[in-house]
């Protein structure tokens, strides 16, 4: 998907949310567990539930990892169910010496067909630019991260700045705003005008708003750009607004709100 149809996406629906399928088993309604691939009714139904109040998903693949074959054919399944309107991302977070990131890469545009990766960039720009190469995707490099734990690296002094700086002035020179996102976890509010100076014509996937905290008021209103610029993802407080029979349809109306 190219920035322009993302955009225009954008526009057309009126939102910039991204529905995170972080579709634990354990938490999943006890009813669907009758199903020959309970996560998949249960992903099928979120979908249908929630496409028209969303531009993008994003599967974090941990979730469908940690149950083997059988959680890799219920990724493939519901990555082939998200319509081509919709910006399917791959929270994989993966990141390795160049012929590794190739195979990557792969897995996720080829064989998967996902339109962006998320990436981890400390090991430098020959494991990120393997997912570059690829026209039409994109990779989302993590920046500053939503969890506590970012204050141990992210947050710490690096020469004229913070390291979660330079990392974002540096991998912008690896890419373009055309293939190119940045991870901005919404609970680091306070830093997203200067998040915003840094790198003024990308798009940030933002995830922590709802069951961590962050408030989509003040990221929309420190971080938009010309084309918004922003997909803010949102996966507990939407998929699992409830528990019960009336899942999907808690769903829909969660992001709807």
């Amino acid at each position: 998907m190219t920035r322009h149809q993302l955009s225009a996406r954008i526009r057309s629906t009126g939102a910039y949310l991204c529905v995170g399928l972080d579709s634990e088993i354990s938490k999943i309604p006890a009813h669907l567990h009758s199903y020959d691939d309970p996560v998949f009714e249960f992903n099928r139904q979120i979908i249908d539930a929630t496409k028209d109040h969303c531009v993008a998903y994003k599967i974090n693949t941990a979730f469908y990892e940690a149950g083997g074959v059988k959680g890799w054919e219920t990724m493939e399944k519901t990555v082939n169910y998200i319509p081509d309107t919709h910006f399917k991302i791959a929270d994989a977070k993966r990141g390795d010496i160049g012929n590794t990131s190739s195979q990557y890469a792969k897995a996720f545009f080829e064989t998967l067909s996902f339109d962006a990766i998320t990436v981890a960039p400390y090991m430098g720009e020959d494991s990120v630019r393997p997912f570059l190469e690829y026209k039409d995707k994109w990779t989302i490099v993590l920046g500053l991260t939503s969890n506590s734990g970012s204050k141990d690296f992210e947050l710490q002094q690096a020469g004229d700045g913070l390291l979660y700086e330079k990392v974002l002035t540096t991998v912008a020179g690896w890419g373009t705003p055309d293939n190119l996102m940045f991870v901005i976890g919404a609970t680091q509010a306070e830093s997203f005008e200067r998040v915003r100076k840094l790198t003024p014509d990308h798009f940030y996937l933002v995830p922590g708003v709802g069951a961590q905290g962050g408030s989509l008021k003040d990221i929309s209103s420190k971080a938009m750009n010309g084309d918004v610029g922003l997909l803010v993802n949102a996966s507990r407080a939407v998929i699992f607004a409830s528990s019960g029979e009336d899942f999907a349809e808690a769903a829909g109306k969660a992001a709807r709100d």
